[in-house]
């Protein structure tokens, strides 16, 4: 799955920024990243939302215990890897019918984030258990929402593109340079800055890699925790 967003949507993060200027140029464009993506993935999907955002998915190399998929509602759209082993109850928790899937779930949940303000987005994301990754982005408040599950096992990374488009996908191989969404972790343009599930009130920072074949940085959040880094 693929996300891309103007600087209208979402700033680059100073870590993107940073990582950027130490790796190779040029960098691929938002309008190319894309199309490579279509054209390197059977039967994609590329969705323009407005002026400032685009989605894409495939069912490609797609592994049956962490499925993608994508759905629409009330001008939110959402991308969706892996799977929830809570579902049931989450579906009775929000409502929803037996047939809802996670992608739907996660919609509804972000609705409730939004409409039931100050509700905290870690107690959204908090309660989701599996394997999962999603992007949402709501048209209707140009908000997007990004998260990846407590152990990181549906990677989910952000780059820069040639024309200063943050780029989201599962593997940011297209890209010269990433970084990692570090396992419990979410992103929201409502709230700013990368959020951990367990220390929301603490901003996580990057310290950039000092090598320059290593294109990625260590996350810490303001307190005990540690995250991982990638290259």
């Amino acid at each position: 799955m693929l996300g891309v967003f103007s600087s209208a949507i979402v700033s680059p993060p100073d870590e993107l920024v940073a990582a950027g200027s130490r790796t190779p140029s040029p960098k691929i464009t938002a309008a190319a990243l894309v199309n490579r993506f279509v054209q390197n993935n059977g039967s994609a999907v590329s969705v323009q939302v407005g002026d400032h955002a685009q989605l894409a998915y495939s069912h490609s190399n797609e592994s049956p215990l962490q499925p993608r998929s994508f759905a629409v509602k009330d001008e939110i759209f959402c991308l969706f890897e892996g799977a929830l082993d809570n579902l049931g109850s989450l579906r009775q928790q929000y409502g929803l019918a037996k047939s809802a899937n996670e992608v739907l779930l996660v919609i509804e949940a972000y609705k409730a984030l939004r409409d039931r303000a100050p509700y905290p987005p870690n107690h959204v994301v908090g309660h989701l258990s599996g394997n999962f990754a999603f992007i949402v982005f709501d048209k209707s408040t140009s908000t997007l929402f990004v998260a990846s599950d407590q152990y990181g096992k549906v990677p989910l990374s952000w780059g820069i593109t040639a024309d200063g488009y943050v780029a989201l996908k599962d593997l940011c191989s297209l890209l010269t340079m990433v970084l990692l969404i570090c396992a419990g972790c979410f992103y929201s343009t409502a709230v700013g800055g990368l959020r951990s599930y367990e220390n929301p009130k603490n901003k996580i920072t990057a310290i950039p890699a000092t090598e320059e074949e290593f294109w990625g940085a260590t996350f810490k959040v303001e307190g005990p925790a540690v995250f991982a880094a990638t290259k």
